[in-house]
């Protein structure tokens, strides 16, 4: 099964989603993430994802139009924006949206590092959450709360 996950800029939560489905899923789930797009990965994201023992450091923000070779059984859009201009991808792909919250919007008033780091880890956390529930989503074709 192929699955992307899908967000603005490929740069925060599309990683994360990738970093944590690589970690947490069976190996018979091929992952990736892209962008409508293309930011750069975000340091922060980085971070938050290496304390809770996942590495996407090596990880590249893509665009979407990137991986207009490989077919998706699943499109995850993990933000509203991402969602509203999802491309159309041809074959059997469903697209589903799970909407998580913006961390550098969310820190983008925050006093320091440290500060900041509090809305990464939340949504990193979130998002881990969501992972989990992936294999049960799917085998249900159900809609993500």
């Amino acid at each position: 099964m192929n699955i992307l996950f899908l967000c603005t800029g490929n740069s925060c939560r599309s990683q994360m989603a990738e970093g944590w489905s690589r970690h947490l899923l069976d190996d018979n789930i091929t992952v990736w993430s892209a962008g409508i797009e293309k930011h750069g990965i975000n340091p922060l994201a980085v971070q938050a994802m290496a304390e809770a023992g996942v590495d996407i450091s090596k990880h590249t923000s893509k665009l979407v139009d990137e991986l207009d070779e490989q077919e998706f059984d699943y499109v995850i859009t993990v933000c509203d924006h991402a969602n509203e201009l999802c491309p159309l991808f041809t074959g059997q792909t469903h697209v589903l949206h799970k909407g998580f919250e913006d961390p550098p919007r969310l820190a983008a008033g925050a006093a320091d590092e440290n500060e900041a780091l509090i809305h990464y880890r939340r949504v990193r956390d979130e998002i881990r959450d969501f992972i989990k529930q992936i294999p049960e989503i799917l085998l249900s074709n159900t809609k993500p709360d």
